[in-house]
């Protein structure tokens, strides 16, 4: 191979790394998709941006954007990624049409999901199951996936969206904090640090409409995932809403504890999302069809505890 068609295939290594921070949106949500440091990350996209001889983010204090060249490569390396992933999967499985590629939220995912997959393989042993960790929209055909697990409104385009359940939240924060900041209505939460999630930037305004209270804000922390939202109030950083199931561990142990019984329903829900086409898969309706099972009894357990 001539030294151009070399600089002409990059390493996938690097590759994976700038989808990573394309559909992430930053340097560090990379890293810990990737297992990687920042830094590593950081010198992929680097090493790939001189074998391109081209500039394909623009670097600010907010984060990185794509340029309009970044746009365009992204674009075709995603659906380049997608078939290697598929063509390695269907190599290893020997079974393409008994493999489920799924992706998953994270904190769901390791929460909710995962301890109660040996249930599914038990049921379904013909099914190959093959996790990726995905937030919010992306194309499946590019990255291979056959469903995810999906958490907002159910208006993911060309894609089949089935209803799982409805997401309760609630304020926490840490037992220490609160010693240190006395609640004694909801209004005192208005002088304290609230943390938020990035993909719910209108939560705490939810909230506290729902309450008819009408005040600014504190500026304050925002976080890609829950779970460090979670670290966050468990460190006394401040209060967050969160969804009380998935801290079960925190409010159990005593790192965390409900520092408001004023419960709202999010704006967000929780599908089963897959793409026009497979929907009507063996793999995908088996899981749909188990997933909706226990969606329905786990919720009717919370249901029998809230009524406690």
């Amino acid at each position: 191979m001539d030294p151009l068609q070399r600089r002409l295939l990059p390493s996938t290594t690097a590759l994976a790394a700038f989808d990573s921070v394309c559909r992430l949106g930053s340097f560090s949500a990379a890293a810990v998709e990737l297992t990687l440091s920042q830094a590593a990350i950081s010198r992929q996209i680097l090493t790939l941006e001189e074998r391109l001889n081209t500039t394909l983010f623009v670097r600010n204090g907010r984060g990185v954007a794509l340029t309009p060249q970044g746009v365009v490569y992204h674009k075709t390396i995603q659906e380049a990624l997608g078939l290697i992933r598929s063509a390695s999967l269907h190599a290893m499985s020997g079974s393409p049409s008994a493999t489920l590629n799924l992706a998953i939220l994270p904190t769901f995912g390791t929460r909710w999901l995962l301890p109660r997959i040996p249930k599914f393989v038990s049921e379904h042993p013909e099914v190959t199951l093959n996790f990726a960790t995905r937030i919010g929209v992306f194309d499946f055909k590019s990255e291979g996936i056959d469903a995810a697990i999906h958490i907002g409104g159910s208006d993911w385009p060309n894609a089949k969206c089935t209803f799982l359940m409805e997401e309760v939240v609630a304020p926490v924060c840490s037992p220490s904090f609160l010693k240190d900041n006395a609640i004694v209505s909801e209004h005192d939460l208005l002088r304290l640090p609230l943390l938020k999630m990035r993909s719910r930037p209108q939560a705490w305004d939810d909230w506290f409409s729902s309450l008819g209270i009408d005040g600014k804000q504190p500026g304050t922390m925002s976080f890609e995932q829950f779970l460090g939202v979670a670290q966050a109030c468990v460190a006394g950083l401040g209060v967050a809403l969160m969804p009380l199931f998935l801290i079960r561990p925190e409010l159990d142990d005593g790192q965390l504890v409900i520092a408001s019984r004023h419960w709202v329903r999010s704006r967000s829900n929780y599908y089963l999302v897959s793409p026009e086409g497979k929907e009507s898969s063996k793999p995908v309706s088996a899981f749909r069809d188990w997933l909706l099972r226990e969606t329905a009894e786990f919720c009717k357990s919370e249901l029998a505890v809230d009524s406690h």
